[in-house]
């Protein structure tokens, strides 16, 4: 059964920072790759970062510079480090797999989900 678990979200202000991990199980995690999503009320899903299952990553233009993905696959975990946080940024974040392993850091194309975690920052 896979799980995606997030967690590291919270309320920041403006310029500060915050850490989010995706704990992940019932998969291959080290070949498989990892993406990172966000939601706001109102607002489609869009995509955020993504790393491939060889360290391969991708940057959505709005976050480009501020924030990093990340894995460790001794962990099974994904991180994202986000910095200079805008208040742009407020959203449900959310990290997806997708069923083929061995993918390039795509920005479509996955089939499982986590449930979010909500990062809010204020002005």
């Amino acid at each position: 059964q896979v799980q995606l678990v997030e967690s590291g979200g919270g309320m920041v202000q403006t310029g500060g920072s915050l850490r989010l991990s995706c704990q992940a199980s019932g998969f291959a995690f080290p070949i498989t790759a990892m993406g990172w999503f966000r939601q706001s009320p109102g607002k489609e899903r869009e995509f955020v970062a993504a790393i491939s299952w060889t360290g391969d990553t991708d940057y959505a233009d709005s976050v480009k510079g501020r924030f990093t993905i990340s894995r460790d696959n001794a962990k099974n975990t994904v991180y994202l480090q986000m910095n200079s946080l805008k208040p742009e940024d407020t959203a449900n974040y959310y990290c997806a797999a997708p069923k083929k392993p061995f993918s390039t850091a795509r920005r479509d194309g996955y089939d499982y989900w986590g449930q979010g975690t909500q990062v809010t920052v204020s002005s």
